[in-house]
């Protein structure tokens, strides 16, 4: 019994270091998901439109799923620029369920990248849940370093939504997708209850995990934001 119980206590740490692992994972495919997007040259999320965003969500691998309605489903992770310093907010973990994402998920991995482009819109981000196209107007983002981004249209939208299938990259509205705070696994990673808008105000201090993150927001979003 006594070595019974001993197993169950050496093998607890490694189960949370494997959940911990897990989500810290998820940030670094995000840090490389952005940079290859962004490395795309002609291709790419316009960098102007980055420079000006107040938010970053990136949503690796999303994957088909019968137990949502929608068929749909995948884990990311969301930062906003602080105000204050200018600088990205520890990431906070998401989950986005259904919607219209823009490439049909068979076998291969899908990313999806939202950005969020004004207060109104990142207000949205510090709920538990909402849903894209309802709550929140969004619109699929265009594509190309010289794109003309700043129609009154796009000005208007709150979300802007890319996603990427097989290679092909191209801008998804993401209409109808839920966004939901992710507050298991926003626990996990920090070690303590934490809520969304703490972590996107700057309150939590950022893991190691999230620096290839920042390297990549640095180089394609520094300049300051406006509303």
């Amino acid at each position: 019994m006594k070595v019974g119980i001993l197993s169950v206590l050496i093998a607890a740490p490694l189960l949370a270091g494997n959940e911990t692992d897990e989500r810290t994972k998820r940030i670094e495919e995000a840090a490389t998901v952005l940079s290859e997007i962004m490395n795309a040259k002609d291709n790419s999320i316009p960098q102007d439109l980055l420079e000006k965003a107040r938010c970053v969500g990136i949503v690796p691998n999303l994957k088909r799923a019968g137990f949502v309605v929608g068929g749909k489903y995948g884990k990311g992770i969301v930062t906003c620029r602080l105000p204050e310093s200018n600088r990205w907010s520890a990431p906070a973990t998401v989950r986005i369920e259904g919607g219209s994402i823009g490439f049909q998920i068979g076998a291969g991995e899908t990313d999806v990248v939202f950005i969020v482009m004004n207060q109104s819109g990142e207000d949205k981000l510090m709920k538990d849940k909402f849903t894209i196209g309802a709550d929140a107007s969004a619109m699929a983002g265009p594509v190309g370093r010289s794109a003309q981004a700043q129609t009154d249209a796009r000005m208007r939208a709150e979300i802007l939504g890319y996603s990427r299938s097989r290679g092909a990259f191209a801008g998804a509205a993401l209409e109808g997708a839920t966004l939901r705070a992710d507050n298991e696994d926003n626990r996990k990673l920090y070690g303590r209850e934490v809520t969304q808008e703490e972590i996107l105000h700057g309150k939590v201090k950022p893991p190691a995990s999230a620096q290839a993150l920042y390297e990549e927001l640095d180089k394609y979003a520094s300049r300051k934001t406006g509303d």
